[in-house]
């Protein structure tokens, strides 16, 4: 017996969830997530500063 003999079957589903888009979803563009951490960022650098 083979010990990964189900690996691939039993990691189809989370392949299928993983891919599957839910309507109910927050849909932001990732440019404007990478600007929100920038400013968050310096936003907590000029807290430690003050």
């Amino acid at each position: 017996m083979s010990s990964d003999s189900g690996g691939l079957m039993s990691s189809a589903g989370l392949v299928r969830y993983f891919d599957a888009e839910d309507r109910n979803a927050i849909r932001m563009d990732p440019k404007s997530v990478v600007a929100f951490g920038m400013l968050f960022g310096v936003l907590v650098i000029l807290l430690n500063v003050v």
